[in-house]
């Protein structure tokens, strides 16, 4: 997993995606309704430290969370639902992208993750998000049991 440290690039996760996965992997930025930029690699870019107890795999987490595609679209969001998310990380409970994202946050956190499909919903996909897209969270870190 890559840190982003470089705070220039960081961007609402709503509004377009990170403008460089790294220096060597450019992400498309164009507003269109494509989902096909390639993105190689998970991606954690710390909005807010959290100062709280860590997630380490076996723990029981709860989250919000908000996903997207790299087009804007929203397809999911626990806050939309009014409840938290819970799962025990690091068993395969969520995809891959999450187990090794979530890793090391702090209770107080909020985290955007940046998801190749690899460690997604790969060449299936999953109800409204389509084969081969990556996919951008926003995960708070709300409990760890």
């Amino acid at each position: 997993m890559k840190k982003n440290t470089n705070t220039d690039k960081q961007v609402d996760i709503g509004l377009s995606v990170p403008q460089a996965i790294s220096e060597s992997q450019p992400v498309s930025t164009s507003p269109d309704d494509s989902n096909t930029a390639v993105v190689t690699e998970l991606l954690a870019e710390d909005i807010v430290v959290g100062s709280g107890a860590e997630a380490t795999s076996g723990a029981t987490i709860s989250v919000h969370y908000t996903g997207r595609l790299l087009n804007g679209t929203k397809f999911d969001s626990s806050l939309d639902r009014g409840a938290p998310f819970s799962f025990t990380l690091g068993v395969g409970q969520v995809i891959p992208g999450w187990d090794q994202g979530v890793q090391g946050m702090k209770v107080g956190g909020t985290r955007k993750l940046t998801i190749p499909s690899d460690l997604a919903y790969g060449e299936t996909g999953q109800g409204p998000i389509p084969p081969n897209s990556p996919l951008l969270f926003e995960v708070e870190l709300l409990a760890v049991e």
